[in-house]
């Protein structure tokens, strides 16, 4: 693969997941047996099913570009992101599976294509409501094929609505939060890759996680930024890393939404 000129065509990519999730997932909302992994999360069958259905689908179509999926070992991740120099996939084959296993609509599929040390293109997919967000480096960022129109990005904070993991949160930062809401109201939807894409669209205006790994924010975060959306790490580093590590995400719609919600969340932690 050589530059963003020679990246996969979107209606490709998008067509082998829409299948892989009508075949592997939707059969299964609900109706799944739920095994727990050795950090406490949630896997089921179908985790692994779709899995295996794109790595084989992508390798197939791509078979130049390797595929790090979230149900891979540690062992096999970190060797597959050293060795990414050349095109790398970056997939979480069910993001939400906790909500996917207990009938809750709220899971989808995401993939990104790193190069040379960026996402280059992204793709997520909401198998439930058929909305399909992408973004290629560059090339701004789409739902369905339609340029990704963000909505609501002058509301001041006081009237947004944000979307926090409380779960994954400094202690002193989610007590600031909980006892003096700066903002309107507060959700969590437990789908990672999601929350990216419904602050791009103006669904939700502010955002706040504490742990987040590399399949939950590479497609997200490319997404978020060709809307016109701003991210960062608590530590005011850029939020995607070609790392295992987890990081953390304060995010917004909008410029000054951003500085606002920056502002009140680093001055509860400092």
């Amino acid at each position: 693969m050589q530059g963003n000129n020679s990246l996969p065509e979107l209606k490709q990519l998008k067509a082998m997941v829409v299948t892989a999730a009508e075949q592997y997932l939707l059969p299964y909302f609900g109706q799944t047996t739920r095994h727990y992994k050795g950090d406490g999360s949630i896997v089921t069958q179908a985790d692994h099913a779709i899995q295996d259905a794109l790595v084989k689908a992508l390798s197939e179509q791509w078979p130049e570009i390797p595929v790090l999926g979230e149900e891979m070992t540690p062992k096999q991740q970190q060797r597959l992101l050293d060795e990414s120099r050349d095109g790398l996939w970056i997939m979480d084959p069910l993001d939400g599976t906790s909500n996917f296993a207990a009938g809750i609509p709220c899971f989808s599929v995401s993939i990104a294509l790193l190069y040379e040390g960026e996402i280059q293109l992204g793709l997520i997919y909401d198998p439930l409501r058929k909305e399909c967000f992408s973004a290629i480096r560059g090339k701004g960022a789409y739902l369905n094929g339609e340029p990704l129109q963000p909505g609501n990005t002058e509301l001041p904070l006081k009237k947004c609505m944000a979307q926090i993991d409380f779960k994954r949160l400094p202690t002193q930062l989610a007590v600031r939060l909980v006892s003096d809401m700066p903002y309107s109201s507060q959700r969590s939807f437990g789908s990672s890759v999601l929350d990216w894409c419904w602050l791009a669209m103006g669904r939700v205006q502010i955002y706040l996680h504490g742990q987040q790994k590399l399949w939950d924010v590479a497609a997200g975060q490319l997404i978020l930024a060709e809307a016109g959306g701003h991210a960062l790490t608590l530590e005011g580093e850029r939020v995607f890393q070609t790392t295992l590590e987890t990081r953390s995400v304060i995010a917004a719609a909008g410029n000054r939404q951003f500085e606002a919600w920056r502002s009140i969340v680093m001055g509860s932690i400092s």
